[in-house]
């Protein structure tokens, strides 16, 4: 009787853990079969007044599964300087209702330089557009006092140059100096100096230092003129942090912040008019190289263009060739800039590759670069290349050796029939030669012979194996249809950096076979 109830006891405590596990369960999925979802577009400022000379972000949230916003490269007149993307999704259970929210953020940082009006803007969201609300930004000068440093620390500004001709470079360096026994509670509040009417790039690699009985940091910035003038740079600006020694703690220690403005000295930059139609300023040389000047039809010729030099190239654009009946496809050109000493080193890398099925001339080329120093033009040339098609190999012909009798002068007779009574006679030498088997048995044998071959055909299953798809061939078909599709795009990117030898690219063979299709079937 005992062990009975005992029994009873285990499966009741079995039936009641299953039912704990299935009821949390149970409650997600009906949490989750009631999910709301509400597609919107804001817009966001990380701050609504700002101190001029100061960085501000835009953030435009979207919440919605598919989200598109707009290419924005200015904030009403003001430039973007920077630009990030972030996704996140979240679930929220509000009064027994679920929402699982797919959010999209674009964040861009600007420098604005007086009070503004951020526009609205439209954010295409699950194929609905949406509009975000203008924001007011105030602009406020700085209270920090200017030019005012002490022994403890100081901010200073220099120019390598002082009188440019507008897109020639110069590079301004902030000095930041800290002496060896100041202690800082809190890293400094640093704002960089307003460079208007610059295209600017900051040099990531800071330079550290000591230098006598401080620190030294050194904040680069690479400036190219837009318009000729006279500019004013206004002061770098910062907080320094220092611990508050009038309070300590139990253990002695000082805590607390005493926060100190710093500002550096300004700039005053002569910039004049360059000289009428010169594409670079600086003293630069180019160098091409192409692959091959022999080619099959339908093969990529690559030609590689690299011009390096002092001066900046990062707002040079090369424009792309134009050659009848060629296509041309170029990558985006690689830029890299250094600052070695008080110079800017810049190297400007383009890519083309000209595919045809004839063969085809490159034009040359010439770009123009004025050099402040020698106050000379220069120009660079790249040189014409003749591109030949070989022609393809045609199958040698191998005669054809019949069987028959042949003649006295060696002649085969090839040309045979048979007469009614059973005889072979030759159109050549017209001899009859008997033939022992009647003619109508030869036809007989001839339909058995043919009805057994056609058995065994039927009998045995045929496998045509799958023809290979030709990525040279594929790559100029999706080349023409670039700007139709961004799927295409993509597909062309992949299939020309695979062709440049990049062995990290996958093909997908299967997308790749359905977007040839596509436009084959046109």
């Amino acid at each position: 009787m005992v062990r009975n109830e005992t029994l009873k006891m285990k499966e009741w405590v079995k039936k009641m853990n299953i039912k704990k596990l299935l009821l949390p369960l149970l409650v997600l999925y009906a949490s989750l079969s009631g999910l709301l979802y509400a597609d919107s577009a804001e817009a966001v400022l990380s701050q609504n007044e700002v101190v001029k000379g100061n960085m501000v972000q835009l953030r435009l949230v979207a919440e919605g599964n598919r989200v598109e916003f707009p290419r924005i490269d200015k904030i009403g007149s003001v430039p973007v300087l920077g630009r990030s993307r972030t996704q996140n999704t979240s679930l929220q259970v509000i009064n027994g209702k679920s929402s699982l929210t797919h959010t999209t953020n674009l964040i861009l940082t600007f420098e604005p330089t007086k009070d503004m009006t951020i526009p609205s803007f439209s954010v295409k969201i699950d194929g609905k557009t949406y509009n975000t609300k203008p924001l007011t930004l105030k602009v406020v000068k700085s209270s920090a006092p200017k030019g005012t440093s002490s022994g403890m620390f100081s901010l200073t500004m220099k120019a390598n140059k002082t009188e440019v001709i507008v897109g020639e470079p110069l590079v301004v360096t902030v000095y930041f100096s800290l002496r060896n026994d100041v202690r800082l509670s809190e890293n400094p509040q640093y704002n960089r100096p307003e460079f208007k009417g610059f295209f600017v790039k900051e040099v990531s690699d800071e330079k550290r230092y000591v230098k006598g009985n401080y620190h030294i940091t050194e904040l680069r910035y690479i400036l190219v003129p837009q318009k000729p003038g006279e500019y004013h740079i206004e002061p770098a600006t910062a907080k320094i942090g220092l611990a508050d020694t009038s309070r300590r703690d139990i253990f002695g220690r000082f805590f607390g912040t005493i926060w100190k403005p710093v500002s550096s000295n300004g700039l005053t930059v002569k910039v004049d008019p360059a000289p009428q139609n010169a594409d670079l300023i600086g003293h630069f040389y180019v160098e091409s190289k192409i692959d091959k000047t022999k080619t099959k039809a339908n093969k990529p010729v690559n030609l590689t263009v690299t011009i390096e030099g002092d001066g900046s190239l990062e707002d040079y654009q090369m424009p792309n060739y134009d050659i009848d009946g060629v296509t041309v496809y170029s990558d985006d050109a690689e830029v890299t800039t250094r600052v070695i000493g008080d110079k800017l080193k810049s190297t400007y890398v383009k890519k083309f590759a000209f595919i045809a099925d004839h063969s085809f001339d490159i034009p040359k080329r010439t770009i123009t670069a004025y050099d402040p120093k020698t106050k000379e033009t220069k120009t660079l040339e790249i040189p014409a290349y003749s591109i030949e098609l070989e022609a393809p190999k045609s199958a040698a012909s191998a005669p054809v050796q019949t069987s028959g009798s042949s003649g006295q002068n060696g002649t085969l007779h090839t040309d045979l029939k048979f007469s009614p009574q059973g005889t072979v006679v030759s159109k050549e030498t017209n001899v009859p030669k008997m033939i022992n088997i009647p003619a109508w048995w030869l036809l007989v044998v001839a339909f058995l012979a043919g009805m057994g071959t056609m058995y065994l055909l039927g009998k045995i299953r045929w496998k045509r194996g799958a023809r290979p798809f030709k990525e040279s061939d594929a790559l100029k078909i999706l080349y023409a249809h670039m700007s139709e599709d961004p799927q295409v795009e993509a597909m062309v990117r992949k299939l020309y950096a695979k062709k440049n030898g990049q062995k990290d690219v996958i093909i997908d063979k299967k997308e790749l076979k359905a977007l040839v299709e596509r436009y084959t079937k046109k």
